[in-house]
C-alpha cells in the first residue's frame, strides 16, 4: 500500500525503461511530475539517440529534460535540457558538460529526482509542479557554479538586468498544425546569473539545430535554486507560474507533489507489504496516472484557457493532449471510470473542445491531431462514460460528433475515419485502404458505441440504425479459414492468404491477433465460427501455436514481431493492444478456468518491477491498466457495455476507493498464489456467476468475494445463462 512518502520513494520510475529501437520492454520513460501534469522531467542520458534519450544502464547524466514525449514513436515537443555544471569547461556544448553518475545511488521517484554529477561534484534535486518545477543544485565548488540550457529548434531568451530571471520561448516538435507553436518559459534564479557563452550544433539526423546557453553564478553559495514556469499561452503566464514556484520552498513543493501522488495511488490499497507483486502493482498504477497530459491553464481569476493550434488562438476551456485512443480506450478509461471518475469528467470536456475546434473527435493527440492508427476509438471512451452515467450533460454534443465522424469524410487525412463513404456503401473498408480489416472491425465497434450513446439519450431510431451497422464485421469473416480477411471493392477475398502474414491489411499483427475485435458481439461470432466448441478450439490453437510470423506487408521485422517471438504464448502477442482481451474470451464459452490460468501466467511471466518490466510498448498507461484491472479480478472486454469479464484476483485483499465516499473491498477465500482458480463469486454475500460483473454492481457493492480453488473447477451449466455481454444476446 502507498500511504507515506517513504512508500512513494519505493516506486522506481525506471520500470520498463530499458529499450532500444528494435525491442521494447515498455518503451517507457522515467517521468517525474504530478498526476496528469503539463510537463514531465526525465534525466537525459543519451540525447544523441533521439527518442531513446534515456536508458537505465547508461552511466552518463546529461541533464534534466523537460519532456512531452508520450512514446518514442511519436517524438517529443517543447523540450529542453538543464545541466548543472561548472564554468571552467572547454566548450559550452552538452557533450563537453555531461558527467558520469551512479544509477544505483540516484532517486527516480514519481515526485522527486536526486542525481549526483560525479565529474562536477554537484548534487541536483528536482521537484515538479503542474506547470513547472524547482531545481536545487548543491555545488562542492561554488566558485565555478554554472548551469547549461540546451534547446533544439528555434528559441528566444533574454536575461533580466538583475540576472534573476531568464525568459523566452522554444519551438520544437515532431508534428503540429502551427509551425510557430511555442512553449514560453521563465527561469527564476535564487542568485544572480551571468550569461557566459553560447554554441550551435546542427544535428543532421534530426535536421535541426541544438543551441547551448551557459550561465554562471559568480556570487553563488554552495546552493542555487532555479524556479521554472512554463506556459503555452503567453510569456506573462509562464512568469506567473515561475513566481508561484519561487514563492514556496523546495520542501513545500516536494510535499505538494508527494500528496498528489499519494491521493492517486491511494485509490487502491493492497494488503501486501513490499513484495515484488506489490512493487509491480504500484509501478503500473503510477503509469496510469501520467496520460493524457494537462494542456490547459488558469488565469488569475481561475478561468481555464488553452492554446488551439488549428486557429492559432487562445481559447477558453479545458484541453488534454498526449493520448492515443487506439491504445487507451481498452483499459485506461475503464479504469478511470472506477477509481478516477473525477479526472474522467474533465478529460471529456477537453476531448469535446478538440471536436469543437477541428470539426472531428480526436484520435491521437500530441500536441494536436496526428491522425495515427485505425478507427475513431474515442467513441468507446464516450460510450463507456455514457453507460456509466459520467458527464451525461455532454452526450448530446458527443453524439453529434460521433455521427459526423461516421458519416462525413474529412478532407484532411488526420481527421475522422478513412474510407468513410466506402464503408457506408459496402459495409466494409476494402483492400484499397491499408489496414482495412482493422478499420472495418473498429468502425463496426464504433457504430455499436454510437448506438449506446443514442440509447442513453432516447434516440431509438439512431440506436437501431447503428446497432445494425455494428454487424458489418460479418462482411470480412471467412468461415472456411475462421479468420477475418481483406476484401476487394468488388467483394472478393484477397488472395493469396496466410494467417501468419503481418501488416498491409492488419495493424501491427496478423489475422491471428486481428480477427476477434467484435468486442460487442462475441455470441454472434461464436455462431459464425460454428458454435462454442469450434470457437474454443480456435482460442486454444491461438495460444498453443508456435509464435511464428511472416514479415508480410512490413517487409522487415518490426519490434512487435520480435517481442511476440521472444515468449512462449503462441500467437497471443500480449506485447500489443490488439491481444489484450483475448485471454478473457474463454468466458464467452463458459470455460473461465482457461482465462484464469492464462491471466495469471501472463502476469507472472511478462510483468515485473524491473527495467525490463513489460512485454512490449506500455503505451500511455494502457498496458499498465491491463495489469491493474486484471489484478482486481476483471477486465472490460467491451467498453460501452457497462460490464467487466471476470478473471482472477492477484491479491488476497484489495480496497478500492469509489468516488469520494465509498470503498469496495475485493477479497479472496484463500491465497491466489496457492489457489489460482475461481470456483465461485459473491457480491455482498449474494452468489453470482463468476463470468461477468456489471459496473453498477462494482460501484454500489461493499464487498466482492472470490471463492478460490486449487484445481480448475468444472464449468457449471447454470453459468451458461450469465455469459458476458453480447449485442446478439441482448
Amino acid at each position: 500500500m502507498i500511504r507515506t512518502e517513504r512508500d512513494l520513494l519505493s516506486i522506481d520510475t525506471r520500470q520498463g525503461t530499458d529499450n532500444q529501437y528494435t525491442f521494447s520492454n515498455g518503451n517507457a520513460l522515467p517521468y517525474t511530475g504530478v498526476p496528469f501534469g503539463m510537463n514531465y522531467f526525465v534525466p537525459q542520458t543519451a540525447g544523441e539517440r533521439g527518442s531513446w534519450f534515456f536508458n537505465p544502464n547508461d552511466r552518463t547524466f546529461q541533464g534534466f529534460r523537460l519532456t512531452h514525449q508520450p512514446s518514442p514513436w511519436m517524438g517529443d515537443f517543447s523540450s529542453f535540457v538543464m545541466t548543472p555544471t561548472q564554468s571552467n569547461v572547454a566548450e559550452p556544448t552538452l557533450f563537453f558538460h555531461q558527467s558520469s553518475y551512479r544509477p544505483d545511488q540516484s532517486v527516480f521517484a514519481p515526485h522527486y529526482l536526486n542525481i549526483t554529477s560525479l565529474r562536477h561534484r554537484i548534487v541536483s534535486e528536482l521537484v515538479p509542479t503542474r506547470y513547472g518545477a524547482q531545481l536545487r543544485m548543491t555545488y562542492q565548488q561554488p566558485e565555478t557554479a554554472a548551469w547549461l540550457l540546451s534547446l533544439k529548434g528555434r528559441y528566444t531568451f533574454s536575461l533580466s538586468d538583475d540576472g534573476l530571471a531568464l525568459s523566452g520561448y522554444v519551438i520544437n516538435y515532431a508534428g503540429c498544425e502551427d509551425p510557430d507553436f511555442k512553449m514560453y518559459v521563465t527561469f527564476r534564479f535564487s542568485t544572480p546569473a551571468t550569461y557566459l557563452s553560447t554554441e550551435e550544433m546542427f544535428n543532421e539526423e534530426e535536421s535541426e539545430k541544438t543551441h547551448s546557453l551557459l550561465f554562471g553564478f559568480a556570487s553563488a553559495a554552495d546552493n542555487v535554486t532555479v524556479s521554472i514556469g512554463t506556459s503555452f499561452l503567453s510569456s506573462d503566464q509562464a512568469t506567473r507560474h515561475a513566481l508561484a514556484v519561487e514563492g514556496a520552498s523546495f520542501e513545500s513543493w516536494r510535499h505538494a507533489a508527494c500528496q498528489e501522488w499519494l491521493d492517486y495511488l491511494g485509490r487502491i490499497h493492497i494488503d501486501d507489504q513490499a513484495s515484488e507483486d506489490s512493487r509491480t502493482f504500484y509501478g503500473n498504477l503510477y503509469r496510469t496516472g501520467l496520460f493524457p497530459q494537462t494542456f490547459y491553464e488558469r488565469d488569475e481569476a481561475g478561468n481555464d484557457y488553452h492554446y488551439d493550434t488549428m486557429s492559432r488562438k487562445v481559447r477558453p476551456g479545458k484541453y488534454f493532449t498526449n493520448n492515443g485512443f487506439w491504445d487507451t480506450y481498452k483499459t485506461l478509461f475503464p479504469l478511470y471510470s472506477i477509481i478516477a471518475s473525477d479526472y474522467y469528467d474533465i478529460m471529456l470536456e477537453g476531448f469535446l473542445n478538440a471536436y469543437r475546434e477541428t470539426g472531428y473527435l480526436p484520435k491521437w493527440l500530441s500536441p494536436d491531431e496526428r491522425g495515427l492508427m485505425p478507427g475513431t476509438l474515442v467513441d468507446a471512451v464516450i460510450a463507456d462514460a455514457a453507460v456509466k452515467g459520467i458527464r451525461l450533460d455532454l452526450m448530446p454534443e458527443f453524439l453529434e460528433a460521433m455521427i459526423k465522424g461516421a458519416t462525413v469524410q474529412s478532407e484532411h487525412e488526420h481527421y475522422g475515419r478513412r474510407g468513410t463513404e466506402q464503408y457506408i456503401e459496402l459495409g466494409y473498408v476494402s483492400s484499397d485502404y491499408g489496414e482495412s480489416v482493422n478499420h472495418t472491425q473498429d468502425y463496426a465497434y464504433s457504430d455499436f458505441c454510437i448506438a449506446r450513446v443514442a440509447e442513453q439519450l432516447g434516440e431509438r431510431a439512431v440506436m437501431e440504425k447503428y446497432d445494425q451497422q455494428s454487424l458489418n464485421y460479418r462482411h470480412l469473416f471467412d468461415a472456411e479459414t475462421g479468420f477475418m480477411r481483406p476484401k476487394t471493392a468488388a467483394g472478393e477475398f484477397v488472395t493469396p492468404f496466410h494467417p501468419l502474414d503481418w501488416g498491409k491489411h492488419y495493424t501491427e499483427g496478423s489475422a491471428w491477433q486481428n480477427s476477434l475485435a467484435m468486442y460487442h458481439n462475441f455470441a454472434d461470432m461464436i455462431e459464425q465460427m460454428g458454435g462454442a466448441e469450434s470457437f474454443t478450439h480456435h482460442l486454444i490453437a491461438l495460444v498453443q501455436s508456435s509464435p511464428d510470423f511472416n514479415v508480410g506487408g512490413y517487409g522487415f521485422e518490426i519490434h512487435e514481431m520480435s517481442e511476440m517471438a521472444a515468449v512462449d504464448f503462441g500467437q497471443l502477442a500480449m506485447s500489443n493492444q490488439p491481444s489484450f482481451h483475448l485471454p478473457y474470451l474463454f468466458n464467452y464459452v463458459n470455460q473461465p478456468a482457461y482465462t484464469q490460468m492464462l491471466v495469471k501466467k501472463i502476469q507472472d511471466e511478462l510483468f515485473d518491477s524491473s527495467w525490463q518490466g513489460y512485454p512490449g510498448d506500455e503505451d500511455n498507461g494502457s498496458m499498465s491498466a491491463w495489469y491493474i484491472l486484471s489484478s482486481l479480478g476483471f477486465y472490460p472486454v467491451c467498453p460501452g457495455s457497462g460490464e467487466y469479464v471476470v478473471g482472477v484476483p492477484r491479491f488476497e485483499k484489495m480496497t478500492v476507493k469509489i468516488g469520494i465516499d465509498r470503498e469496495l473491498v475485493i477479497r479472496t477465500t484463500a491465497c491466489p498464489k496457492m489457489y489460482p482458480f475461481v470456483k465461485g463469486l459473491r457480491i455482498d454475500g449474494v452468489e453470482v456467476a463468476p463470468l461477468a460483473i456489471r459496473h453498477e454492481q462494482l460501484v454500489t457493492a461493499n464487498e466482492i468475494e472470490f471463492e478460490m480453488s486449487l484445481i480448475p473447477p468444472l464449468p457449471q451449466e447454470k453459468w451458461q445463462k450469465h455469459l458476458p455481454y453480447s449485442l446478439h444476446k441482448k
